[in-house]
């Protein structure tokens, strides 16, 4: 019966190919397990960012509402004129007002200070939602009296009671209660800029109001009918921009919210996908050596008629579905993972998530680990059509061919382009996808070339006078079913990942760290008066405190650039389809006037200052005399301004022309106040403004009384302590290593087990050399020992390549992304250097100790 099929030329048996997968899968399926247990890690951890997406966006669907608190919401940082101010009053069913700003409170109790985000309520905003307080009413009440909402974990923090008092600017206000959340807050902002309310009516009295004050002004509205909003919107767009505001609706919240948490999403699934890029190395390496076992059974059975396309089909038919076993599994422990993530990242998150399996992330990660499986064993299967009966009289185990084999490549585009559609999707641009594909394939290509030249090495220059231990452990290294490519590929690459993960934090904690040196400034005082300015820096003196930095801040804005208003280009836009595309790019930017602009005046430049462009002119020495301004060279681009520009500004309602004299480049990250546009002195002296103080402050016990005696004298004045701003910064950096260690683990686990199953697919391999080893003579040490050299040369080079990438992209990280020095710390690199290696060694060597525990009669019988 068998032979007439065998011998049925006419078409493809397939109830006979399932039956044969079937049946050899059975004899092998402890072994063919291992080939997609690679794989169900990095599924796992993909199904597990796609669930907990979608949970996300379909729970900031569910609460847009009251993340935005109302139906239509305007800010903008000046306050509004009259008319618009008089068209705001006919907006909505229901309004409310809030005007917020940074200022100190005082504790009362316990004379302690701190700088909060305070912010004036009028109203009964929110609309949707509540603001969430201990007790419950206190959210409701705070406002029919002096009292106050203060952050419940400031409260904590400086050991205050519902029922104490607080100082805000000039007046006290009752704590009636602690906030617990707010819309749109998360345990991030909170941590960063605490929040205290306070009735609106009561802010004037308080003396925070001052020029300088930079008070963020915002309406909300609510209406009755949901189709009034879009109306609305449409209608007075155009006022709003002039009158410079910018509205939200609950539409764009919701948007605005999950666009801020693309980036989240798309890191996490990328972490993912590194992992399971990772055991698909596994997986392609795992059914190259199966193959090659199977060699001599494939070619017996196209001895008795058994065509190369079914021999074909009965291997991709087992890869099909162990790829749909894995992807199950993967799915199955990803669903249940991401009930972890909301953990891991709930400071980071604004709404309250809730858990559901999601459907279509199990079916993308079904999908996907099918599609990967399959796509990653072809280069392997392939072989398997040009396996001919001759091969069964063979002794070798190498399929001999030189012809370049066109399907394989066309294999190898397709994994090329698999990985660039997923990054892609991933990140919506393809110029970012390119990026991450490049830099993923030049790391496969760097592994595998050293991998091929450490095999080329080992096997040309390997003295013969070497010890025979060695000389057999470092011919492991070449020998057929070596397993060198696999786990220098694999082993390097997850080494590089989670070292450019711990190089990058630290270079992230290096940068925020700038201001614990001694001449560092590490307290600043703004909102300081003009008739302050002599007694704020004698109070620091007299604190034995230098007065580091102190410089006079203008608020202006930019009238007309060249002679052109905002509104003659907006006007010019509307005509731009008669005009070239590269005279429209010649004008200036819109944006340059938008928003106020906080300018100095000063007659040197600072050492945070360099001059790209142009001459410095530090003074204007006769009132005729041009005004030459110098303009950060970043700014100068965005707004598309050159040397020689003429631009008018307007200093609080006196017009002021100037020439861009010079453009210049700031170091952004010196602890110092740094400028988009300085002015020369003899110019600005007399327009309003408010000044900034910077110093030193040695501890926390002269922080905390010099902090107190300036909110005591001066209550206007706010501090921002940066050595409190850096605990949070830490404590923020914190969280956001444990969430990128939390991935890098997938990447860890999964390298490890590429590395466990390489060493038990080879075990029919590894059992007849060291039983014809021990039939030669070699003891049980000895071959203990030569399995210990190879892995420990493995080791040697996959970590060492992987350190070297990690070393090498962490510079270029720091100096073209962070603009900062790479100055890697030596130990933790040789501590994790050495713990790799020896993970590779005890795995390899634990793993095979199993071989030499088989008697030699028991192997030679089966042969």
């Amino acid at each position: 019966m068998l032979n007439n099929q065998f011998l049925n030329k006419r078409g493809i048996d397939f109830s006979w190919v399932l039956t044969m997968a079937w049946r050899d899968s059975r004899k092998n399926k402890s072994r063919l397990l291992l080939f997609i247990s690679s794989i169900v890690l990095g599924i796992a951890a993909l199904v597990a960012v796609y669930s907990f997406r979608d949970n996300l966006e379909k729970d900031i669907d569910n609460q847009a509402k009251s993340l935005a608190g109302a139906d239509l919401i305007l800010d903008s940082r000046k306050p509004a004129e009259k008319d618009f101010a008089a068209l705001l009053d006919t907006l909505g069913d229901q309004r409310s007002t809030e005007r917020s700003f940074a200022s100190m409170i005082y504790f009362i109790k316990n004379q302690d200070s701190r700088l909060v985000q305070i912010r004036a309520l009028q109203g009964a905003f929110p609309f949707y939602g509540e603001i969430e307080t201990n007790p419950s009413a206190a959210g409701r009440n705070f406002q029919n009296g002096k009292k106050a909402i203060v952050d419940k974990t400031l409260m904590l923090q400086y050991g205050a009671n519902v029922g104490d008092s607080i100082k805000v600017g000039a007046l006290n206000f009752e704590i009636a209660g602690a906030l617990e959340k707010a819309p749109g807050q998360t345990g991030i902002t909170s941590s960063i800029a605490p929040v205290a309310y306070i009735p609106m009516q009561y802010l004037e009295e308080t003396g925070l109001t001052k020029i300088g004050s930079r008070i963020q002004y915002k309406y909300y509205f609510k209406f009755n009918q949901s189709k009034a909003v879009e109306k609305v919107v449409k209608n007075i767009g155009a006022k709003a921009e002039k009158a410079g505001f910018d509205m939200e609706t609950i539409s764009s919240t919701k948007e605005n919210t999950g666009r801020s948490f693309k980036d989240l999403s798309r890191f996490l699934a990328l972490a993912g996908f590194i992992a399971l890029l990772l055991g698909c190395i596994g997986v392609g390496s795992a059914i190259h050596v199966y193959i090659k076992e199977k060699l001599g059974t494939i070619a017996t059975l196209r001895c008795l008629g058994v065509k190369a396309k079914e021999a074909f089909l009965i291997f991709l038919i087992q890869i099909f579905f162990l790829g749909l076993l894995g992807a199950v599994l993967g799915t199955a422990l990803g669903t249940a993972i991401q009930f972890i993530l909301p953990t891991v990242l709930k400071d980071f998150l604004p709404v309250q998530i809730t858990m559901q399996v999601s459907w279509p992330a199990i079916a993308q990660g079904i999908g996907l680990g099918v599609v990967i499986s399959i796509l990653f064993a072809l280069p392997s299967l392939l072989s398997v059509r040009k396996i001919s009966p001759l091969n069964a009289l063979r002794s070798s185990f190498e399929v001999q061919d030189s012809k370049i084999d066109i399907q394989k490549w066309l294999v190898y585009i397709l994994i090329l382009l698999f990985v660039f559609g997923f990054t892609y999707l991933q990140m919506s641009t393809w110029l970012q996808a390119l990026a991450f594909t490049g830099s993923i394939s030049v790391a496969f290509i760097l592994l595998f070339a050293i991998s091929k030249l450490l095999m080329w090495l080992v096997k040309k220059l390997i003295p013969q006078s070497m010890g025979y231990v060695w000389r057999q452990g470092f011919a492991n290294l070449y020998r057929p079913n070596n397993q060198t490519l696999m786990l220098t590929v694999s082993i390097g690459l997850s080494t590089a990942f989670i070292c450019t993960l711990f190089f990058v934090q630290g270079i992230l904690i290096k940068s925020v760290t700038l201001a614990a040196g001694e001449n560092q400034p590490n307290m600043v005082l703004f909102d300081i008066q003009s008739d302050q300015k002599d007694s704020v820096a004698l109070l620091t003196k007299k604190y034995d405190l230098p007065v580091m930095n102190q410089v006079p801040i203008i608020t202006v804005r930019i009238e007309e650039i060249n002679g052109k208003t905002a509104a003659d280009l907006a006007k010019a836009d509307s005509l731009s389809s008669e005009k070239s595309k590269d005279q429209k790019n010649d004008e200036p930017s819109q944006r340059a006037f938008k928003g106020e602009l906080r300018v100095t005046f000063q007659d040197t430049l600072t050492q945070a200052e360099k001059i790209t462009e142009g001459k410095w002119v530090g003074k204007v020495k006769n009132p005729n005399d041009p005004v030459y301004v110098s303009i950060e060279q970043g700014y100068a681009k965005r707004i598309k301004v050159v040397v020689g520009d003429k631009i008018l500004f307007n200093v609080q309602g006196v017009m002021l022309p100037t020439v861009v004299g010079s453009l210049r480049e700031v170091n952004w990250n010196r602890m110092q106040t740094n400028f988009r546009i300085v002015f020369p002195t003899g110019v600005l002296e007399d327009a309003p403004q408010f000044h900034v103080l910077m110093t030193h402050v040695p501890n926390k016990k002269a922080s905390a009384s010099y902090q107190t005696a300036i909110v005591r004298t001066f209550p206007n004045v706010s501090m921002i302590d940066l050595a409190l701003i850096l605990e949070v910064l830490d404590d923020l950096l914190s969280k956001i290593g444990f969430v990128i260690r939390f991935m890098a683990t997938f990447s860890m686990a999964t390298g490890w087990i590429v590395l466990l199953s390489s060493v038990l697919i080879s075990k029919n391999q590894r059992l007849q050399e060291s039983i014809l080893l021990r039939t030669l003579g070699a003891s049980k040490k000895q071959i203990l020992t030569i399995t210990a050299i190879e892995y420990l040369f493995l080791g040697l080079i996959a970590a060492g390549t992987g350190m070297v990438l990690a070393l090498f992209g962490s510079w270029a990280l720091a100096v073209f992304s962070f603009e900062s020095s790479f100055s890697p710390t030596i130990l933790p690199i040789v501590i994790l250097f050495i713990t790799i290696i020896i993970l590779v060694v005890l795995t390899g060597v634990l793993s095979s100790r199993k071989i030499l525990n088989s008697p030699p009669l028991e192997v030679l019988r089966n042969q």
